[in-house]
């Protein structure tokens, strides 16, 4: 599996998700080679909170698949999900997660929290962070700089 593909993937929602003046967060769930979900954060433009990458991508897959449960598709995502996106990738039963940048506000994933290897929780997620790191972080800073400034 070419991990730096999903990843472009992910990364080219996040800066359609720039584009259209979200945070640039994006998401894509691959199962067995195939892409079968996308996302990208869309809070303003849904005005809902839960709008975000990970929970749109998984939402998309579900109904691709006509299935609640994604078992053995892997999610891959710019940002380190949060708690909310964590229990929903924990609940979808994604087999394997990648995330690009970290996120030390936020994170559930290993940051503060990390809920997706909870051993309390029924199902335990493989998490590889750090793909594409650099360029996750830079479209975030990005980002939040024209924000401030």
């Amino acid at each position: 599996m070419n991990l730096s593909y999903w990843m472009d993937l992910a990364l080219q929602e996040a800066r359609q998700a720039e584009q259209e003046d979200e945070v640039p967060v994006g998401a894509v769930v691959v199962l067995d080679g195939q892409l079968i979900g996308r996302g990208r954060n869309q809070m303003r433009a849904l005005q809902d909170a839960t709008a975000h990458a990970e929970i749109l991508a998984l939402s998309a897959a579900c109904q691709k698949l006509g299935l609640p449960r994604l078992e053995k598709a892997d999610l891959f995502v710019t940002l380190e999900p949060c708690a909310m996106c964590a229990g929903a990738v924990v609940l979808a039963k994604i087999s394997r997660l990648f995330y690009g940048a970290g996120d030390s506000k936020t994170g559930a994933c290993g940051s503060i929290f990390d809920i997706v290897r909870e051993p309390r929780l029924n199902h335990q997620v493989e998490v590889y962070s750090g793909l594409r790191e650099q360029e996750s972080a830079r479209l975030l800073e990005s980002f939040f700089n024209s924000r401030r400034s």
